[in-house]
């Protein structure tokens, strides 16, 4: 496909621009791009005080490791997720002045925003692996697949932004519709409770449509549960169909737009 081949050939402008969109974002704050880090950790921590502390009996996670590291396991890629989401949508608005350039590679721009997020998430897979050995799970082979998974997590969301970030220039309350649809999926992907608590098989079902929960699930078995991600074929074989299906979708619609970005924004 053209798009994946210009992802190719421009890797290093990818590069460069994902740091600079990274660094501007806080440009002109007090405390610059610590604010990257802030707003996620402070989250962590509400989440944490009102069901691991205030209200614990409130709490489904059903499982013997400590609650902050159960949530933290969960917490780490959904961050990843709506931040490439929320940023990614708004790539060809945010860089309008590259779009209106006929020589610049368009394709590119919701990877950058993209690949912008990884670093906010790298600080919090660093967390997450210190977390661990605190909690007394000290990291183990299975742990090498948080890179497995956070490349699912990547490739889910470019597989959305791709779809958002064309329609989002010709229907701009897109952006505020994903902000809706983010509040509802943070509840309904098994970050603060446990799937396997859930023991009604429609309502189990129906949770499993959300290709996230793949994600939130093997990263808790990367860190504690140490379980192999071949050890679920089906469910890995789903997550990839899916992803891969959206993918389609979202770049044959990019492509069919394309011609038209420049003229609206």
């Amino acid at each position: 496909m053209t798009i994946f081949r210009d992802i190719i050939q421009n890797r290093r402008l990818i590069g460069k621009l994902a740091v600079n969109d990274f660094k501007k974002r806080y440009v002109g704050s007090l405390l610059g791009i610590l604010w990257a880090f802030i707003q996620p950790l402070v989250t962590i921590v509400l989440y944490y005080a009102v069901f691991g502390l205030i209200m614990p009996d409130a709490r489904t996670s059903g499982s013997e490791v400590p609650f902050v590291l159960f949530l933290t396991a969960g917490m780490v890629p959904w961050f990843f997720f709506s931040e490439g989401l929320s940023s990614g949508t708004a790539a060809l608005t945010d860089y309008s002045y590259l779009v209106k350039k006929v020589v610049f590679q368009i394709d590119v721009l919701p990877v950058i925003k993209v690949a912008a997020a990884v670093f906010t998430h790298v600080f919090f897979l660093v967390l997450l692996l210190i977390l661990q050995c605190i909690c007394g799970y000290p990291p183990t082979i299975y742990t090498v697949q948080v890179l497995y998974y956070s490349l699912c997590t990547m490739a889910l969301v470019l597989s959305l932004v791709y779809f958002t970030s064309a329609v989002v220039v010709f229907f701009r309350d897109l952006g505020q519709l994903i902000s809706v649809c983010l509040q509802v999926l943070v509840w309904a992907t098994p970050i603060m409770w446990n799937l396997d608590r859930i023991h009604n098989g429609v309502i189990r079902k129906i949770l499993l449509i959300n290709p996230l929960v793949y994600v939130v699930d093997g990263y808790r078995d990367a860190v504690f549960q140490h379980r192999w991600f071949f050890e679920k074929p089906f469910h890995t074989l789903y997550f990839w169909v899916a992803t891969m299906v959206l993918m389609l979708i979202g770049t044959s619609v990019f492509k069919r737009l394309r011609g038209h970005f420049a003229d609206v924004l």
